[in-house]
């Protein structure tokens, strides 16, 4: 398993509006469609599946995040390519929607056009 890829799958039954974020709003490279699902590669190596459903109802939580380097940064990139980010009640979060954790880890939340949340982390060097 040591030399396998990573593949993550999130669920769309908006296949049109999901290929547009993930490709122009995210940057993932488009890697071709069947009628089972989107394919698109990541800058890390990995895959994402993003499978055509006919109805969905998204989780509650976080389902596929990426850690930054500088979360800042990635925020406003994205924010400047039209992603809204999650403000989440009684969560302390700074002017750019993002959360830092007690260890120092920052993070900031963000939802795909099926409603799929999504995040970004900042770690401190320790973790």
């Amino acid at each position: 398993m040591n030399e396998a890829t990573t593949v993550s799958f999130v669920a769309t039954s908006r296949a049109e509006a999901a290929r547009d974020f993930y490709a122009n709003k995210l940057g993932f490279c488009f890697a071709g469609e069947d009628r089972f699902a989107l394919l698109f590669r990541m800058p890390d190596g990995g895959k994402l599946r993003v499978q055509k459903v006919e109805q969905f109802e998204p989780q509650t939580f976080t389902v596929l995040g990426w850690e930054v380097e500088d979360i800042s940064e990635a925020v406003q990139a994205l924010a400047a390519k039209g992603v809204e980010f999650v403000r989440v009640p009684n969560l302390p979060q700074d002017g750019d929607g993002v959360w830092s954790a007690p260890d120092g880890t920052r993070v900031a939340w963000f939802k795909d056009p099926d409603g799929n949340t999504l995040s970004l982390a900042e770690h401190p060097a320790t973790l």
